[in-house]
């Protein structure tokens, strides 16, 4: 007779694989699928129907009669339900029953994994399986020989993000990696991320033209990195960072090399060395801060006549927040202004700012949350009228913080129903299809997104490009099952866990636990995920790592690809993350701890 604890356990089995047996596709819902995501499918409803309830009292109880205790089942949900049966019923004395599987077996479940990230993401280095992303810096354009070190110290993916620059830059950086991954005989792939709809605060009232800018320096005051200098033709696009306008023939007979002196705003002098020519632009460097008016008058250090330059930016006037404050968000994009004080200092009007979505006014609901400035400020909704919201500060920098121009904004309470596919993503694809290998999807929330896009791709001639769902609110992260069922019917596709958005919308304190639940729905599909934002962040950016971040970038060794951000120690980053992940696949793959020998001690060790 078998002892109780074993026949609960297969009771308990038993009508849990009646719950996946029911949550099996049938045919005609496979038969849209990708051939090869329909094992995935299965397997992925086969997860759902494991999770649908609390099984930690059968997880104990197996636990304790030495069986699996299910928490590795992602990737072949069903087989490992019939193997603790089999061993269930040898406990209990009783005679083994043979089913056919209708999801994965073990083998095949690891196997369709595999096969689907080498499909997306390409060949896994030697001794890694875990590829490297890496987020491209527009100066990449210009830099095909720093394109090459990223190639041979182990990138695997770039990311150009089309939120920035333009096709010209992105067609550069793109034919840089080609000529990098064939002289290299490294594989190299190109991922391309649309812009996505973006909510925004609109224009503040400008305040004096004047430009400024920082210069990084150590705690003793050394530098460590000088800071660089826009001078384009009057009339022409200025680019991102800090840049002057000048006239259209100074800047033609301007040369690198060349020093620019003045003395600043307030009477100091400076310099501003030219480096580099890039198109009808030059790049300049400057170690010292400087403030620049339309009066300052720049020398060139081999000539005596001057010029001013034609065009200053006018810095805007920031509003200034602090907990408890109130703010209006309005319809209208006339420029925005500070609160308004009396001779007391007492608030007699509200600072007030537009957003660029109008849609936002009509759908958002008193009490609902209105995140700016990716998260820096928490508002909540205390009045709504057709033109404008009436947001109360419950949480910000202390004690108050500066809001901007062009600062997003998430409202994770609210349904917006806003298009993935905008306009300018439709114009982008024209150059996407042309260069890129990936094309990843911004703010993606329902599967229609999803038909939008591939639509559009069929439409181009670019069904072959891979398709990556970037995962950035709490509405996308809802919707999951749903989204990557209309994504399999795709032939490539995966998921970018898009962690500083998530974060944003769902809450750090919610972050860990999100980002978990995305590995592992991943893995039931059999698709890929890329681990992405602030990987080895300090490391890039500054050249040296904190002890958390080393710690989150081990954690990436649970997905296929782990995205590290542009820095000007991005060479170093990308060594360091190989090193990393090499070491951590000796120990980790996805939730199983792999037992190879310990080099550091010994029970003999002990024993003396």
């Amino acid at each position: 007779m078998s002892p109780p604890s074993v026949s609960a356990a297969l009771s308990m089995i038993e009508a849990l694989l009646a719950e996946v047996e029911r949550a099996t596709p049938s045919p005609a819902e496979l038969q849209r699928l990708g051939r090869s995501h329909r094992p995935g499918a299965v397997n992925l409803q086969h997860y759902l129907a494991l999770r649908s309830h609390d099984r930690r009292g059968l997880q104990n109880l197996l636990a304790e009669l030495g069986l699996s205790s299910l928490g590795r089942a992602e990737g072949h949900v069903e087989a490992t339900l019939r193997a603790v049966h089999r061993a269930l019923r040898a406990l209990g004395g009783l005679p083994p029953e043979e089913h056919p599987l209708e999801g994965p077996d073990f083998a095949h479940g690891r196997a369709a994994l595999a096969r689907n990230a080498e499909a997306l993401l390409g060949l896994a280095p030697s001794g890694r399986a875990v590829r490297i992303m890496v987020t491209a810096d527009g100066e990449l354009a210009g830099d095909p020989r720093r394109v090459r070190e990223l190639v041979e110290r182990g990138m695997g993916i770039l990311r150009i993000n089309c939120a920035h620059d333009g096709p010209e830059v992105w067609t550069r950086i793109a034919g840089h990696v080609r000529a990098a991954a064939e002289e290299s005989g490294r594989p190299c792939r190109v991922l391309m991320d649309l812009g996505g709809p973006k909510i925004r605060t609109g224009p503040l009232a400008p305040g004096p033209e004047v430009l400024t800018w920082k210069v990084r320096r150590d705690v003793r005051g050394k530098l460590l990195a000088p800071a660089s200098v826009w001078i384009v033709p009057a009339g022409a696009p200025l680019p991102s960072g800090s840049a002057l306008r000048f006239p259209a023939e100074c800047v033609r007979q301007l040369e690198p090399g060349v020093e620019l002196r003045f003395r600043d705003a307030r009477g100091l002098r400076r310099g501003l060395r030219v480096v580099e020519r890039q198109g009808d632009s030059l790049r300049a460097e400057v170690e010292q801060r400087a403030f620049v008016v339309p009066e300052t008058l720049f020398r060139a250090s081999d000539a005596d006549a001057g010029a001013s330059p034609v065009g200053v930016p006018r810095a805007e006037t920031p509003i200034v927040l602090s907990e408890g404050d109130r703010l209006i968000l309005t319809r209208s994009l006339e420029p925005g202004h500070a609160e308004v004080r009396d001779p007391a200092g007492r608030v007699v009007e509200p600072g007030r700012v537009g957003c660029t979505e109008p849609t936002l006014f009509d759908r958002v609901r008193p009490g609902h949350r209105v995140l700016l400035d990716d998260g820096k400020f928490q508002a909540e909704a205390v009045e709504v009228h057709p033109e404008r919201l009436e947001l109360r500060i419950v949480r910000g920098p202390r004690p108050a913080g500066k809001l901007g121009s062009e600062k997003g904004i998430n409202v994770p309470d609210t349904q917006l129903q806003l298009p993935a596919l905008t306009g300018e993503d439709r114009r982008d694809l024209d150059t996407v299809v042309k260069i890129a290998d990936l094309v990843g999807m911004s703010f993606v929330q329902r599967p229609e997104d999803i038909h939008a896009l591939r639509a559009e791709l069929a439409r181009l001639g670019g069904s072959h490009l891979g398709l990556i769902l970037k995962i950035e609110t709490t509405h996308a992260f809802a919707a999951m099952p749903a989204l990557l069922q209309a994504a399999m019917e795709h032939d490539r596709v995966g998921v970018m866990i898009a962690r500083g958005d998530l974060a944003v919308e769902c809450g750090y304190q919610r972050l860990a636990e999100v980002q978990e639940e995305l590995l592992w729905i991943c893995e039931a599909a059999h698709l890929p995920a890329i681990w992405a934002t602030q990987v080895l962040e300090g490391l890039a950016k500054n050249g040296v790592p904190s002890r958390a971040e080393v710690t989150d970038a081990a954690m990436g060794e649970r997905a296929e690809c782990v995205m590290l951000n542009k820095g000007p120690h991005i060479l170093d980053a990308v060594s360091a993350l190989d090193d990393i992940l090499r070491r951590m696949e000796e120990h980790q793959s996805k939730k199983t701890a792999q037992l190879r020998a310990l080099r550091s001690w010994s029970a003999a060790a002990v024993a003396r």
